[in-house]
C-alpha cells in the first residue's frame, strides 16, 4: 500500500470502529452498517485488509451449514493459538463481511487465518476483493426460489466465482452431485461419507428425495442416499461417479451427539481417527466433518480439532441450547425444505416438550414459502404435544401441519413471536425442552429478547 491507500484504509477502519461502537452505544443492531461507512471510504477496504493475513484465508458457502461451518473451523483454529478474523454472527453478504472484520481486527498488526463465510450470491463480489487461498462449499439446495433461481443458477455463480481464482483450492461434499463439475481446473480436496449409521430415536425421512441429474442429463443412481439428493451416486449413462473422499468418514448419529471415524492420508500415510461432536442430526455431522477434514487440511493437530469440537458454542439459532429459568431452550434456524427436514428428524417427544415454529415471509426469509410443503412436516403428525405457530405466516404453518396429519385441535397459533416464546415457556416444566424452528427474521427478533 502507498501512502494514500494507507490513509484510506486506516481512515475507513477507524470510521467502521467508531459507527460500531455508536451502534452498541445505543443498543442498535445493524451489523452491516460499519461495513457500509468501510467500503464507502475506501471501496478496497477488504484488499488492503486481506494483506495481513500471515497464513491463509479460508471462505466458506453452500446453502445449509455454511455458518456452522465456518464458526466451528474459526473456534478450532483459535484453540491451536492462531488469531482469527471471523465473521462469526452469519453477516455474510460483502458489507457484512467488512463490518465483522473492521471491528475485529486490531489496527496494524497481521493475523494467522481468516474464515469468511459467504453467501452463494455474493461470492464474485468477494473475490472481486480479496484472493482467498480456500474455498468450501458445503452443499447446494433449492433455497429461496425468489432471491437466486434455480440450483444450477447457484452453481454457475459459485463456479464464476472460482474462475477468478485459478490456485484457489476447494474442500468440496463429494456427496452432493451438484458440486461434481465445480471447480474442475483447481485442485479439490472431497469429505464425504461411505455409511451413516442411527443408534436414537430419531426418525426416518419419508420426504421425496430432491431430484437431481447428472450433468449429462441422465437420471442419478444412488447405492446410498442419506436426504434429499446427499449420497453415494453414479451416473448409468456417462459412468461419471461420486468421487471417492481424500476425508472419508462413518458417521455413528446418536440423540445428543455424533460419532465420526475418520480415514485420510496425511504425509504419505494412511490415518483413521475418532472425533466426537455435541451438534445434533445427520446435518450437524455433515458441517463437523468438513471443518474436520479442512483443519486437518491445515495441519491442525487431532487433539486440538477434538478439544475445538468439545468447546464449541453455537452461533445463535443453529443447534443452540441455553436456559431461561430453569427450561432448556433448543433454537433450531429452518430455512429450506431439505434443512427444515433435518431438523424435524431429530424432534423426540420424550425430550421435547413443546414446540414452537415461527414463520416469516421478509425478503431475508424468502418471500415464497410454498417450500413448508416440501418439507417433511409429516415427521410430526404423530407427536403427542401441542405445536405453537407463530409469525407472519403462522396461518400457512398451521394449514400445512393441518394437511401433514397432525391433529388440528392441537395447533396453538399465536402471531406475535415474544408472546408465543413465553407462552410456551410457561407451559413447560422446569428441566423439560422447549425447540423452537423459526425463520431468518424470526431468529433476529428472538436474539432481542430471549436469552435476556
Amino acid at each position: 500500500m502507498n501512502m494514500m491507500e494507507k490513509i484510506s484504509f486506516y481512515g475507513a477502519l477507524f470510521g467502521a470502529k467508531m459507527i460500531n461502537h455508536g451502534l452498541h452505544l445505543f443498543k442498535s443492531a445493524g451489523t452491516s452498517l460499519p461495513g457500509l461507512v468501510a467500503l464507502k471510504i475506501s471501496s478496497n477496504f477488504l484488499s488492503f485488509l486481506s494483506k495481513y493475513c500471515k497464513k491463509d484465508i479460508v471462505t466458506v458457502t453452500g446453502t445449509n451449514g455454511k455458518t456452522t461451518t465456518s464458526g466451528l473451523l474459526a473456534h478450532i483454529l483459535k484453540m491451536s493459538d492462531n488469531t482469527v478474523l471471523h465473521n462469526e454472527k452469519g453477516a455474510n453478504m460483502l458489507s457484512g463481511i467488512a463490518s465483522s472484520l473492521a471491528v475485529n481486527y486490531k489496527p496494524f498488526s497481521s493475523f494467522d487465518y481468516a474464515v469468511l463465510e459467504s453467501d452463494e450470491a455474493y461470492l464474485t463480489k468477494l473475490y472481486d476483493y480479496l484472493k482467498a487461498d480456500y474455498l468450501l462449499v458445503t452443499n447446494l439446495f433449492r433455497d429461496q426460489l425468489d432471491r437466486y433461481g434455480e440450483l444450477d443458477t447457484t452453481a454457475k455463480k459459485i463456479q464464476e466465482a472460482v474462475t477468478k481464482n485459478p490456485e484457489l483450492k476447494l474442500f468440496i461434499n463429494a456427496d452432493d452431485p451438484m458440486l461434481l463439475e465445480l471447480g474442475k481446473d483447481n485442485k479439490r480436496i472431497y469429505f464425504g461419507f461411505d455409511n451413516i449409521t442411527y443408534k436414537n430415536s430419531i426418525q426416518e425421512s419419508q420426504a421425496p428425495a430432491e431430484a437431481v441429474y447428472c450433468p449429462c442429463g441422465s437420471d442419478l443412481f444412488y447405492e446410498k442416499r442419506y436426504y434429499a439428493h446427499i449420497g453415494r451416486y453414479c451416473c448409468p449413462e456417462c459412468k461419471k461417479t461420486r468421487p471417492e473422499p481424500d476425508y472419508k468418514g462413518y458417521a455413528v448419529i446418536y440423540d445428543d451427539f455424533s460419532e465420526i471415524y475418520l480415514k485420510f492420508k496425511q504425509d504419505n500415510q494412511e490415518k483413521e481417527l475418532c472425533f466426537k461432536t455435541n451438534l445434533v442430526g445427520l446435518y450437524n455431522a455433515y458441517n463437523a466433518l468438513a471443518a474436520i477434514s479442512a483443519a486437518l487440511e491445515l495441519k491442525i493437530s487431532p487433539d486440538i480439532i477434538q478439544k475445538g469440537l468439545d468447546t464449541y458454542k453455537s452461533i445463535f439459532g443453529r443447534a443452540e441450547k441455553f436456559n431461561v429459568k430453569g427450561k432448556n431452550v433448543l433454537v433450531q434456524l429452518i430455512k429450506n425444505p431439505t434443512g427444515a427436514s433435518e431438523v424435524l428428524r431429530t424432534v423426540n417427544s420424550s425430550t421435547c416438550a413443546k414446540l414452537l415454529i415461527i414463520i416469516n415471509d421478509n425478503y431475508a426469509d424468502g418471500r415464497d414459502v410454498s417450500w413448508l410443503w416440501d418439507a417433511d412436516f409429516e415427521m410430526l403428525k404423530d407427536y403427542p404435544h401441542k405445536i405453537v405457530v407463530s409469525g407472519v405466516r403462522a396461518y400457512d404453518m398451521a394449514v400445512r401441519l393441518k394437511y401433514a396429519g397432525f391433529d388440528a385441535s392441537k395447533i396453538e397459533v399465536k402471531n406475535n413471536i415474544k408472546e408465543a416464546f413465553y407462552y410456551c415457556l410457561d407451559s413447560i416444566e422446569q428441566g423439560e425442552q422447549l425447540l423452537v424452528m423459526p425463520t431468518y427474521t424470526a431468529l433476529l427478533e428472538m436474539q432481542k429478547f430471549a436469552r435476556k
